[in-house]
């Protein structure tokens, strides 16, 4: 049964708070409020790292709560020195621009902003930040930090400890940040403030300024940064960041994220990562313990994050491509399928005028792309039925590939054994 009353009680049981304003534990209870998360605007796709504050946006905005995603139009021309160990690129306004549009298309695949009561909105920072004037900016915002006060922050203390420093610019972006959160309670009675817990120091610093420029109690609350239990940075592989973005990081690819988490981050990437309710939860580590082997709960949470992020029809395609790699059918896969799917694996190019005419004998192909050393080899494996020409098993030792034969018209699959891929490219 479920006893979940609420949003923070929700975000609790998940394991996604770790610290919070006192206070916003009994007012997320009581009534509906407005919240907001910021995102930085300095790449043009939001990671899989942010997935857990903007699921934590709308996971508030299911409970009843007024959602805001702020994208960092203003600040990210300054860079938030939080969890960054040296000063960041300064971009353009026109490119920030250009990645705050793409990234509110990514936005919409978590929040609803059709939503009756309680439509989730996407704001700019730098609607009101680019206009400020410095001079009364000082004035007016500066003069409610101490350089004492913002020094004992972890964001600046620990580039002020390291060689290169920190420049004015950074330095100055906890008091941005801080005055959209005083700018959002004036305008949009905001009084949550969310984020990373590398954020802490920032928000903090806007709930003080907040009640000092204007009386009012406004709060903050944290999620935990997530590190895999091998000590390992989530969210990146060895070709790097696992991006939102089809054209970043391609459905398939970010399917395949997922379905490789290790078995000790499963439940909790179940519990950060998917709406599922804590008893599928519960059994879905049942499964972990008992059948390890099924990897029932990386499929799941695969399925889940990969519908929210790209659709069902992305999620398909994605499935389809991973049972290609266990002997699916290639039936239907594009030439982009068949290069990203098989790109990890050894290949080879052959001219088409070896397949033309009469074709090219499977063993003699076997040979060229260096699958079997000899033709006894080539032979054995055959009549073993260890080779599979695009997924379909060889049975005759005198067979000949077409041209007819391709996928796409450029491609051939062979698989020797269970596992062993090789893809032909036909030049």
């Amino acid at each position: 049964m479920n006893t979940i009353r609420n949003a923070f009680e929700e975000l609790k049981w998940r394991g996604m708070i770790f610290d919070y304003v006192d206070g916003i534990d009994s007012i997320l209870n009581e009534k509906k409020v407005t919240v907001y998360n910021g995102f930085d605007a300095t790449a043009d796709s939001l990671h899989v790292g942010h997935m857990v504050p903007l699921l934590a946006l709308a996971r508030l905005q299911r409970f009843g709560h007024h959602p805001i995603a702020l994208a960092g139009g203003g600040t990210s021309m300054i860079g938030d020195p939080s969890g960054k160990s040296a000063e960041r690129q300064l971009l353009s306004s026109q490119i920030i621009e250009e990645n705050v549009e793409s990234i509110k298309q990514q936005l919409a695949h978590f929040l609803d902003f059709d939503a009756k009561s309680n439509p989730a909105r996407v704001l700019n920072n730098g609607s009101w930040l680019m206009d400020l004037n410095l001079i009364e900016f000082l004035r007016d915002i500066g003069k409610h930090f101490t350089i004492n006060y913002m020094l004992a922050k972890d964001s600046v203390k620990s580039r002020i400890e390291r060689e290169e420093g920190i420049s004015y610019t950074e330095f100055s972006y906890m008091l941005l940040q801080s005055y959209d959160f005083l700018h959002l309670n004036k305008y949009e009675n905001c009084i949550l403030q969310t984020g990373g817990s590398d954020q802490w120091g920032n928000i903090t610093a806007g709930t003080e300024l907040v009640r000092r420029v204007t009386g009012n109690s406004v709060y903050g609350m944290v999620y935990p940064l997530i590190t895999k239990s091998d000590g390992t940075k989530f969210g990146k592989t060895e070709s790097g960041s696992v991006w939102l973005k089809p054209e970043r990081t391609s459905p398939f690819k970010f399917y395949q994220f997922w379905l490789n988490t290790e078995d000790k981050d499963i439940v909790n990437y179940l519990k950060f990562f998917t709406f599922l309710p804590k008893d599928v939860i519960d059994e879905l580590e049942f499964s972990v313990n008992e059948r390890p082997e099924e990897r029932e709960a990386q499929k799941r949470l695969a399925k889940e994050i990969t519908a929210i992020v790209h659709g069902e029809t992305a999620l398909s395609r994605a499935e389809q491509a991973t049972q290609v790699l266990f002997g699916g059918s290639l039936e239907g896969l594009s030439g982009g399928d068949i290069e990203e799917i098989f790109a990890d694996v050894q290949s080879s190019e052959l001219p088409r005028t070896s397949f033309e005419l009469q074709g090219k004998p499977i063993v003699e192909l076997l040979i060229d792309c260096g699958v079997a050393k000899s033709k006894g080899e080539a032979r054995r494996s055959i009549q073993e039925g260890g080779i599979n020409l695009n997924n379909n098993r060889v049975t005759d030792l005198d067979l000949f590939i077409q041209t007819t034969d391709f996928i796409e018209n450029h491609y051939l699959v062979l698989r020797k054994g269970r596992k062993n891929y090789h893809l032909v490219k036909v030049n």
